[in-house]
């Protein structure tokens, strides 16, 4: 009987065919990659990752490394369902009724949607102030001038039997050295 691996005789196994590699390419990836500078769009892609190659093409952003639009994907993925997960549960609220027992599954409308659309932005997504804004603001602060250095540089500390940074042990001579609290 003929060796087995995995239940398959060896025999019957076809043979690998190994191939050295050369000293200078060892850990170099493959060079089959595709990256937005040698795809047309066109390639056998999910229906989304060419919606989103087309959008960053429009834009014109053409060089960008295989993972952008799978990270925008994912992205849009999470905020989608996180939306529309939010928007369930605006809708279960607002057509519950008092009465006892289970409700019927309800339906999102375009509310429902606007309500959590708009609790999202209000937490998650930074809008920043304008510029010019902080420009004013900026020289508005600038007018008043620092105050200037004291000749004793660093900080003030108060006297040393008030600062928590003086010595907080005492050296106890001879015998005593290693007495403990519970041992007197």
């Amino acid at each position: 009987m003929a060796d087995q691996s995995n239940g398959v005789a060896v025999d019957s196994q076809p043979e690998k065919q190994h191939t050295p590699i050369p000293s200078g390419e060892i850990g170099v990836a493959p060079q089959n990659t595709a990256d937005s500078t040698t795809d047309n769009g066109q390639s056998r892609r999910p229906r989304d990752a060419r919606i989103v190659h087309l959008i960053l093409a429009s834009m014109g952003v053409h060089a960008y490394h295989e993972r952008v639009p799978l990270q925008i994907m994912d992205f849009a993925y999470r905020y989608t369902s996180a939306v529309l997960q939010d928007a369930l549960i605006y809708a279960d609220v607002s057509n519950s009724s008092n009465a006892a027992g289970i409700n019927p599954p309800s339906t999102i409308t375009a509310e429902d949607l606007r309500m959590s659309i708009a609790s999202r932005v209000n937490h998650q997504f930074n809008t920043s102030l304008p510029k010019e804004f902080l420009l004013d603001i900026a020289q508005e602060r600038n007018k008043i001038a620092l105050p200037p250095v004291d000749k004793g540089y660093g900080i003030r500390l108060p006297p040393e039997k008030y600062c928590l940074t003086g010595v907080n042990w005492e050296l106890v001579d001879g015998d005593e050295f290693w007495t403990y609290d519970d041992e007197r």
